[in-house]
């Protein structure tokens, strides 16, 4: 089984892309993917990206397209507030699954 790489992404880099991983995580799995995240601040994400070589981001953040490298972004509010968050995985994960 593929293992997918996911950025989660916020101003700091410590609560809510903290949260929206553990999110992501569990409901990522739960639809049948092997994934690993790994979270980084929002100025971090331009140099993060050549280095991790994420399938998707996540970001809790407004985040310029030009430091994604071509790297496909999902807002992740949903997996803040908890309304969307199956729809917001259903996304992510039928993306994921294009991939393979």
């Amino acid at each position: 089984m593929k293992t997918f790489r996911v950025l989660t992404v916020c101003g700091t880099g410590i609560a809510t892309s903290t949260v929206a991983a553990e999110k992501c995580k569990e409901f990522l799995t739960k639809r049948g993917l092997s994934v690993e995240v790994v979270e980084c601040k929002a100025v971090e994400v331009s140099g993060k990206i050549p280095v991790y070589n994420p399938h998707v981001v996540i970001a809790t953040t407004p985040i310029n397209d030009s430091a994604l490298h071509g790297v496909k972004k999902f807002v992740g509010l949903p997996f803040l507030i908890g309304v969307g968050m199956d729809k917001l995985a259903d996304e992510i994960a039928d993306y994921l699954k294009s991939l393979e």
